[in-house]
């Protein structure tokens, strides 16, 4: 699966997400692109899912018409500290992700 990881999360948390491909916004050449324009760019350039801490995300988006799932992290802060507790959520929701839809993670 090819992962796209917001801005808003430290970079080593690709590191920490195994067997899936997974990009940065910055490895990209994405960074400061809203979030609108930034989920066309993903699903224009094969990414199956974005993830993010930014939970108002769902309220800005037409969830009728995402290009890419979407996968809200929620933890106390963007810490990779913090972050860490959450991965194995992460695989499960990857193991059976539905496209084009948002998923969040406890």
């Amino acid at each position: 699966m090819k992962l796209l990881l917001d801005e808003c999360l430290p970079v080593d948390v690709r590191l920490l997400i195994q067997g899936h491909d997974v990009f940065t916004v910055a490895f990209m050449g994405w960074k400061g692109i809203k979030n609108g324009q930034l989920l066309a760019l993903a699903g224009n350039n094969g990414f199956d899912a974005l993830v993010t801490t930014d939970s108002s995300i769902e309220r800005q988006q037409n969830l009728s018409t995402l290009p890419v799932a979407v996968i809200i992290l929620h933890a106390p802060s963007n810490d990779i500290d913090d972050l860490k507790p959450l991965v194995p959520g992460l695989h499960r929701v990857l193991g059976s992700l539905v496209p084009k839809s948002i998923h969040h993670v406890r």
